[in-house]
């Protein structure tokens, strides 16, 4: 196996994830009696407290104090700002509109890796975004759920989603270096630690006020699940993929969350499959597609070197 395909692996397991998550997740925050600040934290201390005791079992490499420093930065956008922001734009609005901003940040990763990392944003990578982002939003918006009354949708709420995502964005243009030189585990046990402190002050009183005595048995499995597996396992598997795909491709990867939201309530029987939802689904296949056929910066300065170089050699 090549080290791309474990990239692209690794990242579609996380988006496959965070698709079961978010239903899971609007749940808990409608139904079981702890709000956003609240589990938000949960997941914070709970991944804290996982990914450092995983670098002390594997005796993972220790990061440089300056790129424990530049970690601090990164927990900023990659951690505080994405998770929180995401988790309470979601409480605040509808799943349908949560869905649709996240459905952006392909399109945001595309502009800033342009700006950021000189990520050219050629035809190819520009069809292909469209594509992902015309599958995503026709996937959504035909779903059965979207016929849920929004009128009193929260605009706070969506801005934080935006926010979130901007803040994603960010995140996967702006420390890629960081990523490839740092382990994994070595990377999210400082940016979750950080986070833990960080929120800590905003989120105590809201902890403090959940009533974990009358909390069900399906309630804290379903917070283990939020914890280990849609936080300490995806941002286990997203460095994977940081350090394998370019930052577009990698983004790309969101648009795999409607589908299996939608897939999950056509089982469940709260939603029926139709020829839209098919042709949406290959529409966002195509898309991830085109984007990862589309050519890299490095690919480009190759081919322009190897222009100048057959020039030099038919003028000689």
């Amino acid at each position: 196996m090549t080290e791309k395909s474990k990239g692209h692996i690794a990242i579609l397991a996380t988006n496959l994830i965070f698709g079961l998550n978010n239903p899971l997740t609007k749940s808990l925050l409608s139904e079981d009696h702890i709000d956003a600040y609240a589990l938000t934290y949960f997941r914070f201390i709970g991944s804290c407290a996982v990914f450092w005791l995983a670098s002390l079992i594997f005796k993972t490499p220790k990061a440089s104090k300056k790129d424990v420093l530049l970690l601090c930065l990164a927990s900023i956008f990659g951690v505080i700002c994405n998770q929180m922001l995401f988790v309470v734009g979601l409480n605040s609005t509808t799943p349908v509109n949560a869905s649709i901003i996240v459905s952006l940040t392909p399109v945001l990763t595309m502009i800033f890796a342009s700006i950021f990392i000189k990520e050219p944003i050629t035809f190819k990578k520009f069809i292909g975004v469209c594509f992902g982002l015309g599958g995503a939003l026709l996937l959504i918006l035909t779903s059965s759920s979207s016929s849920i009354k929004t009128n009193n949708a929260s605009a706070i709420g969506i801005i934080f989603c935006f926010v979130s995502g901007i803040s994603y964005a960010l995140y996967l243009t702006m420390f890629q270096k960081l990523i490839k030189r740092n382990h994994p585990i070595t990377i999210m046990k400082w940016m979750f630690l950080i986070g833990t402190i960080a929120v800590l002050p905003i989120t105590y009183s809201h902890v403090k006020a959940v009533p974990y005595d009358t909390l069900s048995t399906m309630t804290y499995l379903k917070i283990l699940y939020v914890v280990l597996v849609a936080t300490f396992l995806t941002y286990l598997l997203i460095p994977i993929g940081q350090n394998r795909l370019r930052p577009t491709t990698l983004s790309m990867y969101n648009y795999i969350q409607p589908i299996v939201t939608t897939t999950v309530a056509i089982i469940i029987g709260m939603d029926i499959f139709t020829i839209y939802k098919l042709i949406a689904c290959l529409s966002v296949f195509l898309g991830v597609y085109i984007v990862n056929k589309s050519k890299s910066k490095a690919q480009i300065i190759d081919q322009h070197k190897a222009k100048e170089t057959l020039k030099q050699i038919i003028k000689k």
